[in-house]
């Protein structure tokens, strides 16, 4: 009696532990959502792109810059056009430069090729200069950045959701496959 109790302890604790995971892998996939929609109705053309593509990222970022010191992090998912997998990610940033603020922004990762879509969920390195002002809260403010990454076969399209920053940094950020989520 006692190891089925134990057996059934065992399995109430991993189904509710798969629940949870399936909870996070839809909060994503819902971010995703609506960040592709956000941009689709900014920049229509990102549609067909991103139809052609190879795949695409998605994330949801936090950056924070205190005068020479940057740093980041946040979630996201690739999806392969082709086979139609999501592949769950982890992001975290850090940078040198001038600047001041924090911001709420969302990247979108366009993959032309099949060796960057690859590359990117196996080494996930970035490094890029980045020039950027925002000020923005909810619908209101505006935003202006140029981003300057150095990758081929890949677009990047950055949306500014909340935050107030000026800052020019050389950053280097590291995207990760989540273990938990996969």
């Amino acid at each position: 009696m006692k190891k089925y109790l134990i057996v059934m302890i065992c399995a109430l604790i991993s189904l509710n532990v798969l629940a949870d995971k399936q909870a996070d892998r839809q909060e994503v996939l819902d971010m995703s959502k609506d960040v592709l929609a956000k941009l689709y109705q900014e920049e229509p053309s990102v549609k067909e792109k991103i139809a052609e593509a190879k795949g695409y990222a998605v994330f949801s970022n936090i950056g924070v810059n205190l005068v020479f010191f940057s740093a980041g992090g946040g979630s996201g998912v690739v999806h392969d056009n082709q086979s139609g997998k999501n592949t769950y990610m982890n992001m975290g940033s850090a940078g040198i430069g001038i600047g001041f603020g924090v911001k709420d922004f969302s990247a979108v990762f366009i993959f032309h090729t099949r060796d960057a879509l690859n590359d990117f969920i196996e080494y996930g390195w970035d490094f890029s200069g980045q020039a950027d002002v925002a000020a923005k809260s909810g619908k209101k403010g505006a935003e202006g950045s140029k981003a300057v990454t150095v990758v081929n076969g890949v677009s990047i399209y950055q949306m500014t959701e909340n935050g107030l920053a000026l800052q020019a940094t050389l950053q280097g950020t590291k995207y990760w496959v989540d273990s938990d989520l996969n």
